[in-house]
């Protein structure tokens, strides 16, 4: 995962769902250091809780993604944050070149 790129993670999620299992994956996916060059918000739903969980991602140029645990797989949403973080990437690349 490229995460040069990404300025904040926000994710919520019950860790007794197995339903909401996919930011947990996320936030195990970052870098180490990650903590200290993005934004990290993390909320854990109490067991009985009926509030859905949330992943959002924000890169450095301003766009959210936001995406729904129950809905979307780890590889979807990896593709998607690879895919814009590439985009950046192209961009950087030929500004500074």
């Amino acid at each position: 995962m490229i995460s040069q790129f990404i300025s904040g993670v926000s994710a919520k999620f019950n860790p007794f769902v197995r339903a909401q299992r996919m930011p947990r994956l996320f936030l195990s996916m970052l870098p180490p250091d990650s903590r200290t060059s993005m934004k990290i918000s993390v909320s854990q739903l109490p067991r009985d809780s009926a509030e859905k969980g949330s992943l959002s991602v924000t890169f450095k140029d301003g766009m959210e993604m936001s995406f729904n645990p129950e809905k979307v797989k780890i590889k979807e949403v990896m593709a998607e944050v690879d895919r814009h973080s590439r985009m950046l990437a192209r961009k950087e690349n030929l500004t500074s070149g």
